[in-house]
């Protein structure tokens, strides 16, 4: 009886090392709405009940008759039962309604919303490119590229009023891991999304806390052993207003049933240096914070919006009204946060879209922009027709405001991945395709292209109208913008600085400090553009 007792501790013991095991592996969230802990729930149950009949089947016992056997069997089939039935009465095809109130879409006007394009706030590289960027950056400091490599996280966030990409490093294998754990991953990459600029930025204390971390350093282990509960989507890396790196935790909020609805409703901040953690509600979450909602969750809210207006069936079946997101996105920063631009088409999916939306990665707000026009890919396709000789290939574009137009602009890379031109697509009329060696180069010959067509005026847009100015020059400076010479003068008395396209205006170059000379300008930062040079009291005579 006594070595009865053992076999039975000895299983019992067995059964909770292997869920210790599959938990600390695996860990799912002690949760209902997880279906992971479901599967955990199932898996424990099933291994019991194989141990208890192998227990049986020992003492030489018919299994087949066993009460406990025929317990534990059933107590498996419950909770399958109920898996199930949890997951369809949380689907659409029950609530099509609650599934589609789960995001609020507000109507906006284009030209309201989105100002005239500045090209400093702009990214002009997709992850693709800032990959082969950070790994050239990665490659020429000797003394870490053989300890470290670079994660492929690379998060676009808005830091210090521009764009930019930052991912961590990462331990290049289990070996360097285990030289280099006690002083942590020493830096991190950032990378100016409008000039191409990457920089590694050390830090005086290394993160002890990251995806590539084994063990109880390991992030997703960290933060589960602190918020046993929590359902975290998936993490993103950031850093604050301070340069420190943290991991945003989104935490999962199930609107709908058991397993459906999924929103955020909290965020957990952990600070990737010293693994101290901060719990908000979404609601609270610092501002500097970009990545809350994924751009995946975003779009499939939306899709629930546009396609469940009418039911479930309709839907699947008619398709009444039903719009969806297209194939792509890309992120736009505006008012300080980081938001997600995808088109919006009709489910029967053809080529041109009947608007696009933006929203808000913090706070899940969505616009939508009633424009009607070509889809992306359509423009990509024009884009790329028109450089077909040297085989380019189009980015997913950015929607700006260009003239008061709603244009796509995106990059053209070559086979190696290399941004060589810009291309501007006319999203209406999108047979109007310009393209440029440089963004400056780009803008102007689409201003051309539109002012050709009778569509735009053909000079960038601005708030004011063609002014004159006369005075003594008391600074002139040359220089070479985008291949051209220009001259850049300040006038006494006036802190305007203007520029003069010296092809354009070739007789400025008579001109020198003292001299005085008329101008004709449009107000434009940050030097005022002079479209005309009058009159003046000294007589510049070719002779002189």
């Amino acid at each position: 009886m006594k070595k009865n007792w053992i076999w039975k501790l000895i299983a019992v013991l067995a059964v909770l090392i292997i869920a210790g095991i599959y938990y600390y592996v695996t860990l799912p969230a002690i949760n209902l709405h997880s279906s992971g802990f479901w599967g955990f729930l199932i898996g424990a149950v099933v291994v019991l009940v194989a141990a208890f009949g192998m227990f049986k089947s020992h003492r030489g016992e018919d299994v087949r008759h066993s009460v406990g056997l025929k317990v534990g069997v059933g107590i498996v089939l419950l909770l399958l039962v109920v898996f199930l039935a949890g997951s369809l009465l949380s689907s659409p095809i029950v609530n099509a309604k609650k599934y589609q109130a789960l995001i609020t879409v507000e109507t906006r006007n284009f030209s309201e919303d989105i100002k005239e394009a500045d090209y400093s706030q702009i990214p002009l590289l997709d992850k693709d490119s800032a990959t082969l960027l950070g790994n050239r950056k990665m490659g020429s400091m000797v003394d870490m590229v053989s300890q470290f490599e670079v994660s492929s996280l690379y998060t676009q966030i808005n830091y210090q009023d521009k764009p930019v990409r930052v991912t961590p490093l990462v331990y290049a294998s289990p070996i360097k891991w285990l030289t280099n754990q006690k002083e942590g991953i020493p830096a991190y990459i950032m990378i100016d999304m409008t000039n191409e600029n990457t920089e590694l930025v050390k830090l005086e204390e290394g993160m002890k806390y990251s995806q590539s971390e084994y063990f109880n350093r390991n992030v997703y282990r960290h933060l589960r052993f602190r918020y046993p509960t929590y359902i975290f989507d998936d993490f993103s890396f950031e850093i604050n207003d301070d340069g420190i790196p943290y991991w945003i935790c989104p935490v999962k909020k199930f609107n709908i049933g058991l397993f459906g609805g999924v929103t955020i409703g909290r965020v957990v901040l952990c600070n990737a240096i010293t693994g101290e953690t901060e719990d908000y509600a979404v609601e609270d979450c610092p501002t500097w914070v970009d990545h809350v909602f994924s751009a995946d969750m975003l779009i499939q809210l939306y899709d629930y919006y546009g396609s469940l207006k009418n039911g479930y069936l309709n839907s699947i079946l008619g398709q009444k009204g039903c719009l969806r997101t297209t194939s792509g996105y890309n992120y736009l920063a505006l008012e300080d946060d980081v938001w997600v631009y995808t088109g919006i088409t009709s489910v029967s999916g053809d080529l041109s879209n009947v608007g696009f939306v933006l929203m808000n990665q913090r706070t899940m707000e969505c616009r939508y922009y009633e424009i009607n026009g070509a889809e992306e890919y359509s423009a990509m396709s024009s884009a790329e027709g028109q450089v077909q000789n040297l085989r380019y290939t189009a980015t997913f574009p950015l929607l700006l405001n260009v003239g008061g137009e709603p244009t796509y602009f995106m990059a053209l890379k070559d086979g190696a991945g290399l941004v060589k031109k810009y291309a501007m697509v006319n999203i209406q009329k999108y047979q109007n395709v310009a393209i440029g060696d440089t963004v400056l180069e780009c803008q102007e010959n689409y201003m051309e292209l539109l002012e050709e067509n009778g569509i735009a005026s053909g000079m960038p847009a601005n708030d004011g109208e063609e002014k004159t100015v006369s005075g003594k020059i008391l600074k002139i400076a040359e220089g070479v913008v985008e291949g051209n010479s220009h001259y850049y003068l300040m006038l006494d008395g006036n802190d305007q600085i203007f520029d003069i396209n010296v092809p354009e205006y070739l007789e400025i170059i008579r001109y020198e400090a003292g001299d005085e000379i008329t101008l004709r300008y449009l107000d434009a930062e940050p030097a005022a553009l002079v479209t005309g040079i009058g009159k003046t009291q000294k007589d510049h005579s070719a002779g002189e």
